[in-house]
């Protein structure tokens, strides 16, 4: 007899995501777009959380906000938590005080880990939707180096502008050619590049375009999740007793 065991409402959708209060268009591949996910997730509005104040100001003055909808998330049912910035890198320590599973509050925090995986001498870089605001205070808090080189797409044509000033409309192949023209600066200027983060949540559609360009590996937040995930529902490699993989397992022979 199989036991199954409750003690919360919602049960298929473990990852839950935190959202900034937003208007501009949501393209396939962009976190908050719900096809974007191989698995279901749950989503929270943070009202009153926009780009401007949370990337250009001081997201931690809205971490109320951000431990109230992430509660509910627990309570919905989420065993593990994210959200739709990079820069929420600086609230990561007090949502993940404030509730009982993981949180991944940034595709930053990715840094730390690519970095051990790459040949000796080489760095993780990191394309930003503002170079201007992304500071070491959020590297730190992401547990990256100071010194990790960061080029952003904010004199690009239409990506930085559309997102952090929330427009209701965005020329998404402007967006690529933004993303293309960073990842260009970020190996041009530095020759020692070994692989790219993709900071802002929005820049996942253009990942591989980066990936064909450059030659290198690159981790945004749908990598970083998606292995989140991975721990909260592992696959499952049961075989049947009458399955012929099991004779290669045991040994046996036809």
């Amino acid at each position: 007899m199989s036991v199954e065991y409750g003690g919360k409402t919602v049960f298929g959708a473990n990852v839950g995501i935190m959202m900034l209060e937003t208007q501009f268009p949501r393209i396939y591949g962009d976190i908050a777009n719900a096809n974007t996910w191989p698995f279901p997730v749950q989503y929270r509005i943070v009202r009153g959380a926009t780009p401007d104040k949370v990337v250009r100001n001081d997201p931690l003055a809205l971490v109320d906000g951000f431990i109230a909808a992430a509660q509910d998330l627990v309570a919905s049912g989420c065993d593990g938590l994210t959200t739709n910035c990079g820069f929420l890198a600086l609230i990561q320590d007090k949502v993940s005080a404030a509730v009982p599973v993981p949180v991944a509050t940034s595709s930053l925090m990715q840094i730390p880990l690519v970095q051990h995986m790459l040949p000796k001498g080489k760095r993780v870089g990191v394309i930003t939707i503002s170079k201007t605001d992304l500071s070491e205070a959020h590297l730190h808090a992401a547990g990256a180096s100071p010194d990790t080189p960061i080029v952003g797409t904010d004199d690009g044509r239409a990506f930085t502008h559309g997102i952090l000033d929330d427009q209701p409309s965005i020329d998404f192949e402007a967006c690529r050619l933004d993303l293309l023209d960073a990842g260009r600066e970020l190996v041009t200027a530095h020759d020692n590049i070994g692989a790219i983060v993709l900071e802002c949540t929005n820049m996942t559609p253009y990942a591989a375009d980066i990936r064909k360009m450059t030659g290198l590996p690159v981790f945004s937040i749908y990598s970083f999740v998606r292995w989140f995930h991975q721990g909260l529902v592992p696959d499952r490699f049961r075989l049947e007793l009458d399955d012929p993989r099991l004779d290669l397992v045991e040994g046996r022979r036809s």
